[in-house]
């Protein structure tokens, strides 16, 4: 098992979809940061479950508790220990299950790594609840990354096909924060709002597309060859479940340029090298070059649908048809884009440190 990531900012992810709590320990984090649940907890709760048609009914207050590593309103030096209770459990939707293998899901291959002694409650800790402890490491990163002047926006740019329009960053910070699907583009919004409630109304799900966007990273993160800051950004980004894609820049896209269409010009803009577009989405040779760090996620629909479906009985082994009950989200989408960005901000933040740029304690 390796539930760790990073190596000077670390986090360790530990509880279950159904257990009795999901959280993080963060290891590493500077000395003399101001900290407090208000820090956290606003990124917990856009995380958390909606009430539009695009979320699960499941209910948690997702009240954050600081355990350790905070003493009179900062940071120690010591770990952090964040968690939040898990409160709305029914685990009598799985019971009725427990023996099918629920397609698109970790039930088979989890059961046989792990000999069958898995929590197969809710999907355990294959569960996107376990997400929760990204979000809350990913605010203390953030916190970091500001003494830096980092700054990390995301937001939806598809769902089930449909795309969002291209807009400026500032309109992103502006309009994506505001939008319950966590889309810039109000039209878009709309039409995917309308297209999720279809789908649900027919017992099946969507998938989408994140873009997430870090501005003023500074010129030489990232460790090449085997910790080059890409590679490390899509490790994390591919640890959040339902992610089954990841690109930079152009990404795909630069399969079907010519050279001269996909490279990116040098400039010089106010005393600064720049380049004058950003295929490349701000990394070169594995290293950021300055320019606005773009990565695009691609979020699978979620696996679990009222149709009936064919699968196995594992205790029988016999197949079988399946219709998964419970309570689970439509679309994920909008509920992965608080994920994205705390995925990244950790990534940024463990480099930055690597880097020399954040001190041991903070002054």
């Amino acid at each position: 098992m390796n539930n760790s990531l990073g190596k000077l900012f670390t986090i360790t992810s530990f509880g279950e979809s159904h257990g009795k709590c999901v959280g993080v320990i963060v290891d590493g984090c500077p000395a003399g940061l101001p900290l407090d649940v208000t820090d956290i907890q606003p990124a917990l709760d856009r995380r958390r479950a909606g009430v539009g048609a695009a979320s699960t009914s499941r209910r948690e207050k997702d009240g954050v508790e600081i355990l350790s590593g905070v003493a009179g309103g900062f940071t120690t030096g010591a770990p952090l220990c964040l968690l939040v209770r898990n409160e709305d459990v029914d685990d009598s939707a799985y019971e009725k299950i427990r023996s099918l293998l629920r397609p698109g899901h970790a039930d088979y291959t989890a059961r046989v790594k792990y000999g069958g002694f898995n929590d197969w409650r809710g999907g355990g800790r294959f569960s996107g609840r376990i997400t929760a402890g990204f979000v809350m490491a990913g605010a203390v990163a953030r916190k970091i990354l500001n003494t830096l002047g980092i700054e990390i926006i995301t937001h939806t740019v598809e769902i089930g096909g449909i795309k969002a329009k291209t807009v400026s960053y500032e309109v992103i910070k502006k309009k994506a924060l505001k939008d319950p699907l966590a889309c810039a583009d109000a039209a878009a919004s709309i039409k995917m709002a309308a297209l999720i409630a279809s789908v649900k109304e027919k017992g099946d799900t969507l998938g989408g597309i994140i873009e997430g966007i870090a501005l003023n990273v500074p010129v030489g993160l990232g460790e090449p060859v085997f910790d080059n800051l890409d590679g490390a950004l899509a490790r994390a980004l591919l640890a959040i479940p339902a992610v089954k894609g990841v690109e930079f820049g152009s990404g795909f896209e630069a399969a079907r340029k010519k050279g001269s269409e996909n490279n990116d010009p040098f400039s010089i803009k106010d005393g600064k090298i720049v380049t004058m577009t950003n295929n490349a989405g701000g990394i070169l040779g594995g290293i950021s070059n300055g320019m606005p760090l773009v990565v695009r996620v691609a979020v699978k629909p979620t696996a679990s649908i009222a149709l009936e479906q064919s699968t196995v009985d594992i205790k029988k082994m016999k197949e079988t048809p399946i219709k998964v009950e419970g309570r689970h989200d439509v679309c994920i989408v909008p509920r992965a884009v608080p994920v994205v960005g705390a995925m990244m901000a950790v990534t940024l933040c463990d480099f930055a440190m690597r880097a020399g740029l954040v001190p041991r304690v903070l002054k």
